[in-house]
């Protein structure tokens, strides 16, 4: 196969729906770096829709749920759907399993070193933090790629023993201090923490959300599988609105038994936000592959090709720095108007400047990945 029929192929097989969801939700991750969101919840707004629209665009403190808890889960369950693609295209073109493998477990190793080292930035220390978006990814990863090629059945087990054995294990831990489930810095996710890392995080996040959220990968791959089946796309999209419903309206009312606490990633966390991943991707597929939309996806594919690199660029305060540059020409031009039209304006040109950022890798076809 030339390279131009190959490249044919990989278009005709490529899921815009998957492309748009990534862009989408990366363009919202980095918009978080400019601290737009906390000006929409700054006191002056209280009793507005931009303060009401504010708050979903922080998590929730504890128990409940808001648009910005799904993140996290999207972003891991978008992993998956990718993973499952790429192994796809790759087997296709002769790749055998064994290179397949070690590339994925070499981009975990990286994720968890990348994800551990951003941890030290802000201490100034080494610091043994594992957290965030992509130390957790190691795992999922690993997890879900291992489970690939099992039937859909025996995938689906394993996802739901995960969250089971969290939920026992948060039930039953009994060491005095840590033996309170759904209490902030009580439970057993803090007492992991404290082993492994000797400190425990500002905002209750806890480094053992790494084995349920597994699911929302194992679910992302599952996805993906079923919409490269020869089903009709109808069927197709009818399935993943299916389960995505009842996966909601199972999350929620497990609530009666079970909070729904992002920050631990409760039984009834997980499976709700992995509903509403479902959902999502049943929309996407629906409007960018059925439908065949295309507006809109170029705009956020730019930040969804090299999302790795514009997460590290944030994560690092880059943003700040790009705010700085831009502030002296914002409060030119918007200091009249106050304080907090000022600074939002200021966080919107940084939002530009990072896609602008993004555009410029897309233009020169500089692709950064691990």
């Amino acid at each position: 196969m030339n390279e131009n029929a190959a490249r044919a192929d990989e278009f005709k097989d490529r899921l815009f729906s998957l492309d748009f969801f990534r862009g989408l939700t990366m363009f919202l991750l980095i918009g978080e770096s400019t601290h737009i969101y906390a000006y929409l919840v700054d006191p002056a707004l209280q009793g507005t829709f931009l303060f009401a629209l504010g708050t979903q665009f922080d998590h929730h403190p504890w128990a409940g749920l808001r648009f910005w808890d799904l993140v996290q889960p999207f972003f891991m369950f978008i992993v998956g759907a990718a993973m499952a693609l790429s192994a796809a295209r790759r087997e296709k073109r002769g790749d055998s399993r064994a290179l397949i493998t070690r590339h994925v477990v070499k981009r975990a190793f990286l994720l968890l070193l990348i994800g551990w080292a951003l941890y030290c930035i802000e201490p100034g220390r080494i610091t043994f933090r594992f957290q965030n978006v992509l130390a957790q990814l190691s795992v999922t990863t690993i997890i879900a790629y291992l489970l690939m090629r099992k039937p859909v059945k025996v995938q689906l087990a394993w996802s739901f023993a995960f969250i089971l054995a969290t939920e026992v294990i948060y039930r039953v831990f009994w060491v005095p201090g840590f033996n309170q489930p759904f209490v902030p810095d009580h439970n057993f996710g803090a007492w992991f923490d404290m082993l492994v890392s000797g400190e425990l995080s500002a905002g209750h996040w806890v480094s053992f959300n790494a084995l349920p959220t597994a699911a929302h990968t194992v679910w992302g791959v599952l996805a993906a599988q079923w919409l490269m089946g020869a089903k009709p796309v109808r069927c197709k999209v009818r399935r993943l609105a299916f389960f995505g419903v009842i996966g909601v309206a199972a999350g929620f009312g497990l609530t009666a038994v079970t909070p729904m606490i992002k920050r631990i990633c409760t039984s009834s966390f997980v499976i709700a936000s992995g509903g509403f991943c479902l959902l999502m991707m049943a929309l996407c597929y629906w409007a960018f592959d059925v439908r065949k939309v295309r507006k809109g996806i170029v705009f956020f594919n730019i930040v969804g090709v090299n999302c790795l690199a514009i997460y590290i660029f944030t994560q690092t305060g880059a943003t700040e720095w790009l705010k700085h540059l831009a502030r002296p020409f914002t409060q030119l031009l918007f200091g009249w108007a106050g304080r907090l039209p000022a600074e939002f304006a200021l966080s919107l040109v940084a939002w530009a400047m990072l896609w602008s950022i993004c555009l410029w890798l897309y233009r020169k076809k500089i692709l950064i990945k691990i």
